[in-house]
């Protein structure tokens, strides 16, 4: 069951991010905060079909001898991306609400991403061995969840602020992708069947991009007169 309903999973969300996406970018026009949130969305699902693919291979025996490696470059492509998804939506919601943040806090969130991507590229995490190293899995991961809860207490403060019903709740969003991000990180080495919490991790991601796509479609494009 778990070798149909897995992909199936994977290929719909794959394809409902891509939409979602596109649709974004289509109903953006000029509004350049609509724009990067098309892009992030672009970024996330690029990102997690160079993992997700080589899995919905290997699950249907397709994926070869190599799948091992194909399936360990997917991860650093994916933690790469998910590391630029998050720099993104923190300059879709700076542009949101027209916020002047302080220098500190963008060099902390850039820090932050620059970290993670480094610690990723280092060759200790033996990415494309079938057995990589359990501690490097931690480590490279410490930055993120810092990045993760730093955008969940940001998003939570400005959608509050700015009474932003649309993404009133992309706070909660994050911190459960992370929560169910943080169960795998942890556990699936010891219990593999933790890592179908990677499915709600998931579902949170897509749950994120619908909110920025009832909100290109229910907020009208700002006029000449509004801009002035």
């Amino acid at each position: 069951m778990q070798k149909i309903m897995e992909p199936a999973f994977e290929i719909l969300y794959l394809v409902v991010g891509l939409v979602i996406s596109i649709l974004v970018l289509v109903r953006a026009k000029k509004r350049l905060p609509f724009i990067l949130f098309g892009i992030m969305g672009l970024t996330l699902v690029f990102g997690d079909s160079f993992h997700l693919v080589p899995r919905i291979l290997d699950f249907w025996s397709l994926g070869g001898e190599n799948i091992v490696a194909y399936l360990g470059i997917g991860k650093l492509v994916t933690s790469i991306s998910m590391t630029v998804f998050y720099v993104i939506l923190y300059w879709f919601f700076k542009l949101r609400y027209d916020k002047k943040t302080p220098l500190a806090l963008d060099i902390c969130v850039y820090a932050l991403a620059a970290v993670r991507i480094v610690l990723c590229a280092l060759p200790m995490n033996e990415w494309t061995s079938a057995d990589a190293p359990y501690l490097w899995g931690i480590w490279r991961n410490i930055p993120f969840f810092v990045l993760g809860a730093l955008m969940v207490v940001l998003t939570f403060k400005w959608a509050k602020e700015n009474g932003d019903k649309r993404f009133s709740l992309a706070w909660l969003a994050i911190t459960l992708s992370f929560a169910f991000y943080a169960v795998t990180v942890v556990g699936a080495k010891f219990v593999p069947a933790l890592g179908m919490m990677m499915i709600p991790k998931t579902v949170c991601y897509v749950w994120l991009l619908c909110m920025g796509l009832v909100a290109s479609y229910k907020e009208p494009e700002k006029t000449a007169q509004d801009q002035a």
